[in-house]
């Protein structure tokens, strides 16, 4: 193998062969970087989307409506379209069960409880940049332990001074629903 790997930097890299460079330390350097990109990719390396449930005792899930709650102005998009992201989410990356039984082993519900807005920068004594700023409070009631976890979950959203939140929201709903949606199933799941 490493005289393989000799041959193959011969051929890739003839300016080095012109000089006395032990290429056995290279070989061996190559040969540790293979293994470890063949082998650790197996041995379950965290990943954002590793869940940790123990399927054994948890089999089913009840996701309840997301309401909007958030004090001021409320998007009417939000709601649906955030628990329908979790919902997905779900779906795809556990073995979860979804019941709408009031007995599932695991029962979500959340409210959306910020949607805001301030300004983020300043030019020339003139706002700059405008921060959306969405949090919102979950609960997870895990029926088979009788224990409740509860947690808030909140992001920031720069958009351009110039937009009005209707436009800005035009072009960061998805992005909101995406990164809220990733951070509450990376709470429940994952032990973030």
């Amino acid at each position: 193998m490493i005289s393989m790997i000799n041959k193959y930097a011969a051929i890739t890299c003839p300016a080095i062969m012109g000089k006395r460079i032990n290429t056995s330390r290279y070989a061996l350097f190559a040969m540790v970087c293979l293994f470890i990109a063949t082998i650790l990719p197996s041995c379950g390396i965290y990943t954002f989307r590793d869940v940790s449930i123990d399927y054994s005792k948890i089999k089913t899930v009840k996701i309840g409506y997301i309401e909007n709650r958030a004090r001021g102005y409320i998007s009417p998009q939000l709601s649906p379209k955030l628990t329908d992201a979790v919902v997905q989410k779900i779906n795809s990356y556990t073995k979860l069960t979804r019941t709408n039984a009031d007995n599932a082993d695991y029962q979500i519900t959340g409210t959306i409880t910020n949607y805001s807005v301030s300004t983020s920068a300043i030019t020339n004594q003139q706002a700059a940049a405008n921060r959306l700023t969405v949090g919102a409070h979950i609960i997870l009631f895990n029926a088979v332990d009788n224990k409740t976890q509860e947690f808030d979950v909140s992001r920031d959203f720069d958009f351009a001074a110039s937009l009005t939140l209707t436009q800005a929201e035009g072009q960061l709903m998805n992005d909101v629903v995406k990164n809220m949606s990733d951070e509450i199933f990376n709470r429940l799941f994952s032990n973030w």
